[in-house]
């Protein structure tokens, strides 16, 4: 009897339409077009309308990788929305998305693990699928970061962008043409949960007429320290899903990091002795587009023919909790 596993079935995105480029920030704050290119590798990234939330984004993500997967709503057996953005504090995101794409037979919740979110929604997928619980998921990665950035704090608004990617996780064998998630890597530090964070906004500081005042419901960010943790915990978590399967890093065909950083990414591949031409990158287009940063980016892989049937592809996530997550993945 032929082992089952969980695979990709489709994958989908959706960006907003409006470009925000460097040169329209240099007009906003102190900054200019070298300095963050050179110091992020971003140049653009996209940012959603007045009426578009993420569970538009995500709705439309998901019914792309639907239709990629020749998969109904109907058939969804649950969906899975990683965000720090939800629409609002409940219902979930994921039940809002259940309603718009007509999945009414799946279960679903949102689960926050910053940009990591996304590889902890495979995790569950892949946990639920292999049990036998579950035949069909809708794993989302979704961010409209652009509404909790302070656009006056030119060290943090350069790096965010809104979007979402969106994969249809399903049983799969051996010989399935589909990719295998052969397995993941998750990890936490608490300690470090105030290197990203928002402050206000939730129970332990209530909105209020000085929080508002203070700026306290937009991101703050420790750079210098987060950039730290990021190099050297993408390589642990990546190796640490490696040797799951008895891998290492030299088996590696494909390494498509969360773009938070061009610099951030291109030392975790020296660290993994990864060629440039086996690292995916796109933040150049998107910015740090937080949990959707990996599913948008794994989207483009396959579409661009970076990522082949027979590779073994390293995903990894990191951010705010602080959350870090590796998935390898059989193509």
């Amino acid at each position: 009897m032929l082992k089952v596993y969980a695979g990709i079935l489709g994958l989908g995105m959706s960006v907003p339409e409006r470009v925000l480029t460097n040169f329209d920030l240099e007009k906003m704050v102190d900054t200019s077009d070298e300095w963050i290119t050179t110091r992020t590798g971003i140049s653009e990234r996209r940012l959603v309308g007045p009426s578009q939330a993420t569970s538009d984004l995500s709705s439309e993500a998901a019914l792309m990788a639907l239709r990629d997967a020749g998969i109904s709503p109907e058939q969804v057996d649950a969906i899975i929305v990683a965000t720090i953005t939800p629409d609002m504090p409940f219902p979930s995101t994921a039940c809002l998305v259940q309603d718009k794409i007509g999945a009414s037979r799946a279960a679903a919740f949102d689960l926050s693990a910053g940009c990591a979110g996304f590889i902890y929604g495979l995790s569950l997928a892949k946990a639920y699928i292999e049990s036998g619980m579950y035949s069909t998921i809708v794993v989302i990665g979704a961010e409209v970061l652009s509404r909790v950035t302070d656009w006056t704090d030119r060290s943090t608004c350069v790096l965010f962008g809104d979007g979402a990617g969106a994969a249809v996780v399903g049983a799969v064998n051996e010989e399935s043409a589909a990719a295998r998630i052969m397995s993941v890597s998750l990890g936490a530090d608490g300690s470090g949960a105030r290197l990203i964070h928002i402050p206000a906004g939730g129970s332990l500081m209530p909105a209020s007429e000085d929080t508002v005042k203070n700026r306290l419901h937009y991101i703050r960010m420790s750079g210098n320290q987060v950039y730290k943790f990021a190099v050297h915990i993408m390589e642990d978590a990546v190796l640490e899903a490696l040797s799951k399967i008895g891998l290492d890093k030299h088996d590696i065909d494909r390494f498509i990091p969360h773009q938070a950083n061009a610099r951030i990414i291109e030392s975790a591949a020296r660290r993994l002795d990864l060629s440039p031409d086996k690292v995916f990158m796109n933040i150049h287009k998107y910015g740090n587009t937080g949990a959707a940063s990996v599913p948008i980016a794994l989207y483009e892989a396959r579409e661009t023919g970076f990522v082949k049937p027979g590779d073994s592809v390293a995903l990894v996530g990191f951010g705010a909790g602080l959350a870090w997550g590796a998935a390898i993945i059989y193509w």
